[in-house]
């Protein structure tokens, strides 16, 4: 798959998964890899812009028998930000999928 179409969307969902419950960063990142073809590492400096922009806040989390984690948890900010964009993705991927089925350009 082109790169360039999995850059533009992983902020977003990044987002979507933080608007279902709060999560530590290896547990993004293993979801989104397990079902969106990335490098490792690529989530965590999603996570860090998402942070510094005022979309996400942090909290440690003690777990039984291990260090604590770092939580990611959405900001109202965030949560506006990923209605906001999620509205603007689906109408755009509506559009693209319409062009993509339309076969009746290729008649003139």
């Amino acid at each position: 798959m082109n790169p360039q179409y999995k850059k533009g969307v992983l902020e977003l969902c990044v987002l979507a998964l933080l608007k279902k419950h709060d999560c530590y960063g290896y547990e993004i990142s293993e979801y989104l890899s397990s079902r969106i073809d990335i490098a490792d590492g690529t989530v965590y400096p999603i996570l860090r812009k998402l942070k510094s922009e005022g979309l996400l806040t942090t909290y440690l989390q003690e777990e039984s028998g291990g260090p604590p984690r770092k939580y990611y948890s959405l900001t109202a900010l965030g949560r506006e930000t990923y209605e906001r964009d999620r509205a603007e993705y689906l109408n755009f991927a509506r559009t693209v999928e319409t062009l993509l089925e339309d076969d009746d350009h290729d008649k003139e």
